[in-house]
């Protein structure tokens, strides 16, 4: 039983260095660019290993993806379940925000790759948006139709407002290079969080000012 434990365990890590490998050297060459030889020469793993866990190099992508879009649907679930009770709609977006935002900040290459992987056109994408993206569509169109409920909203008001929301929560990890290059400001930091929350809720704010007023 001991023996089984350690190989277990065993198992974990390597599996453990083959994914964080394999996420470093696609965040610095792109998929395409990376070998499964080379991810397990990073890993410091026999490189028949990598196909024994994820069945190659599509599949460990597909891991990837879906470890991220897993944990960010969970975290929008749960925090949205809370946001619901007894808060403003501004408060509410602000608090959903900061959640979404801590997420992709505590898992920050991820997300940026996972972020960059979605503006390709192939069969996983369209699979990921028809799966993860539609569910959280869905959770976010329950959200603001239960924080804007005497609004009236029409379908296009809605969904442009998830969009723009959607936005704000996603652009700074799928282009942190541009926050930091352009306006020397650094997505990974406790410190942009924080000022970059003032301003959304400024915005939500503002967006329930404009769709009292609609």
């Amino acid at each position: 039983m001991q023996a089984k434990r350690v190989n277990q365990a065993s198992g974990n890590k390597t599996k453990d260095a083959v994914v964080h490998s394999a996420l470093k050297l696609f965040t610095m060459s792109g998929y395409d660019g990376v070998s499964v030889r080379a991810i397990a020469s990073d890993a410091g793993v026999n490189v028949a290993l990598v196909s024994y866990y994820f069945g190659g190099k599509q599949g460990l992508l597909e891991y990837l993806m879906a470890a991220f879009f897993e944990g960010y649907l969970s975290t929008l679930e749960d925090t949205e379940q809370i946001v619901m009770e007894n808060k403003s709609a501004a408060d509410c977006l602000t608090e959903l925000a900061d959640q979404l935002i801590r997420y992709q900040q505590h898992a920050f290459y991820l997300s940026r790759f996972v972020h960059r992987e979605m503006t390709f056109d192939n069969q996983l994408v369209r699979e990921l948006m028809s799966s993860y993206l539609m569910k959280e569509k869905f959770l976010f169109i329950n959200l603001f139709q239960h924080l804007f409920h005497e609004q009236s909203l029409r379908p296009i008001q809605l969904e442009f407002a998830i969009i723009h929301y959607r936005d704000l929560i996603i652009q700074p990890f799928l282009q942190p290079q541009y926050f930091r290059e352009v306006f020397f400001m650094q997505p990974s930091e406790p410190s942009f969080r924080i000022q970059y929350l003032r301003f959304i809720n400024e915005w939500a704010c503002g967006l329930d000012r404009r769709l009292q007023r609609a």
